[in-house]
C-alpha cells in the first residue's frame, strides 16, 4: 500500500518526524502547523480552537513525495511554491502564546548554500518547532546537512556528541551555550558558532572562543514574528541598506515594517512594536544594542532595574554559573529584585552583597538571594522569566 497520512497539525517529541512531516509539507505545498509536544489539551483549546486534529489527515501517495534522491529533493524543496507556509506558536517567555505563520521566502531570508556549506554538520540546540529551530533545519536541510540533536542533554552528553560527530556549526541561546561550562575541553571542530534569543554579552563570547577557539562567533537578533533580522560579531547591531526605512527606533524600543513580518491576528498595524528596549548609538545608519524585554524591567519604587544588567554583573562573580534576576511584589516598593544563582562552588551571601554594593545603586541589588540547583527554561531554551 503505497498511501499514508499527512495531517497538517504536527505534535511530537520525535525530532526526526518533525523534521519528516515539514519535508512532506513542502512537497505537497501544504500547510503545516507546529505544536509543541508538550501542549497539553487546554492550551492546545485556547490556541488553535480545538484539542483534536484527527479529523485533519490527509491521504498522501508516496510515490508522488518519495524522491531517494537527496539532490533532487533539495532541488525540489527549494522551488517550494509561495502558497507554502507554517505556523509555529511564540516561546510564551512570559504569557501565552501568539500564534504567526510564515512563508518559505520569509523563513529562508538568511539561508546561505554554496559548496562550502555542504560539509557542515549542524548541533541542534533549539526546538524544532519554534522559529529559531525552524530556522536552522532550513539552512541545514537546504544545503544536504547532517543534523545531530543536542537540545535536552546534559553537559557531558554534549560534549560527547560534539567530539563524536566532529560538528562543525552550533545555533544556541545564550542560556543553552552557559550549560557547557564550566569545561577544560577545546573542541576544534567547531567552526560557527551562533547566538540569538537573548542578551548576549562580552563575558559569553570570551567564553565562547576559548571553548571553541577555531569557531566564528556571530550573534543574531531574531524573532518568531519576523525572523533572523541582523547579525553581528559583538552586541553592536548595524541595520543594512536593505533594511533602510523598514527598521525604526522609538521611545527606546525597536519598531520592526509589517513588510518584514510573518502573519498575525496581533498585528493589524504598519510597525510592530517588538517589545525589545535598546540602546540607540547611531540614527544613520541605525546602530543599536539589546538591552532587555520592556515587559522585564522591574519598577522598583518608581526607579527602573534591568535584569540582564545585573545578571551580567552576579555573573561576573567567580563560582557563578547562571543567575536569573526577577521582581517579587512588595507593598512599599511596588517589587523587590531578587535572584536565584546556580553555583559551582560554596558562595557567601555576604560576600555577594558587598561585591554588588561595588558595581550597582543600591536598588538594583537583589533584596532576597536563593541557591537553586537549576534554573527553568521555556520550550525554546531560554530563561522562563515569570
Amino acid at each position: 500500500n503505497n498511501t499514508r497520512t499527512f495531517n497538517p497539525y504536527y505534535k511530537s517529541d520525535d525530532y526526526y518526524e518533525v523534521f519528516k512531516n515539514i519535508i512532506v509539507s513542502m512537497l505537497l505545498n501544504k500547510e503545516i502547523v507546529l505544536l509543541d509536544s508538550d501542549f497539553t489539551g487546554n492550551e492546545l483549546l485556547t490556541l488553535t480552537g480545538q484539542s483534536s486534529f484527527d479529523n485533519y489527515s490527509l491521504p498522501v501517495d508516496t510515490k508522488l513525495t518519495g524522491l531517494g534522491n537527496k539532490n533532487l529533493l533539495i532541488e525540489k524543496l527549494i522551488n517550494t511554491k509561495d502558497g507554502w507556509q507554517v505556523t509555529i506558536f511564540t516561546s510564551g517567555t512570559t504569557g501565552i502564546p501568539k500564534k504567526v505563520t510564515h512563508s518559505f521566502n520569509s523563513l529562508t531570508r538568511f539561508v546561505k548554500r554554496s559548496e562550502s556549506q555542504q560539509n557542515c554538520i549542524w548541533g541542534f540546540a533549539f526546538n524544532p518547532t519554534h522559529i529559531a529551530g525552524l530556522q536552522v533545519y532550513l539552512q541545514a536541510l537546504l544545503n544536504g546537512n547532517s543534523i545531530i540533536r543536542l537540545f535536552g542533554l546534559s553537559k557531558e552528553e554534549i560534549h560527547q556528541e560534539i567530539n563524536a560527530r566532529q560538528i562543525t556549526n552550533i545555533s544556541a541561546t545564550p542560556t543553552f551555550y552557559k550549560l557547557l561550562f564550566p569545561c577544560k575541553e577545546k573542541f576544534l571542530s567547531v567552526k560557527r558558532v551562533t547566538s540569538g534569543g537573548e542578551k548576549f554579552n562580552t563575558q559569553l563570547a570570551a567564553q565562547l572562543k576559548k571553548l571553541f577557539p577555531a569557531a566564528k562567533i556571530t550573534n543574531v537578533y531574531a524573532s518568531t514574528e519576523a525572523g533572523t533580522l541582523f547579525a553581528s560579531e559583538n552586541d553592536v547591531f548595524v541595520v543594512k541598506n536593505e533594511f533602510a526605512g523598514l527598521i525604526k527606533e522609538e521611545d527606546g524600543e525597536l519598531l520592526i515594517h509589517s513588510s518584514l513580518m510573518g502573519y498575525s491576528m496581533d498585528m493589524d498595524t504598519e510597525w510592530y512594536h517588538t517589545n525589545d528596549l535598546i540602546e540607540l548609538i547611531e540614527k544613520y545608519p541605525l546602530k543599536f544594542r539589546f538591552l532587555s524585554r520592556k515587559s522585564e524591567m522591574i519598577n522598583v519604587g518608581g526607579y527602573k532595574v534591568n535584569p540582564s544588567e545585573v545578571e551580567e554583573v552576579i555573573h561576573s562573580i567567580p563560582g557563578v554559573k547562571e543567575v536569573k534576576v526577577y521582581a517579587k511584589s512588595n507593598s512599599v516598593l511596588g517589587n523587590i529584585v531578587c535572584c536565584d544563582i546556580v553555583s559551582t562552588t560554596t558562595l557567601e551571601e555576604t560576600a555577594i552583597r558587598l561585591y554588588l554594593q561595588t558595581k550597582l545603586q543600591e536598588y538594583k541589588i537583589p533584596r532576597i538571594i536563593k541557591f537553586v540547583n537549576a534554573l527553568e527554561t521555556t520550550r525554546t531554551g531560554k530563561l522562563k522569566r515569570n
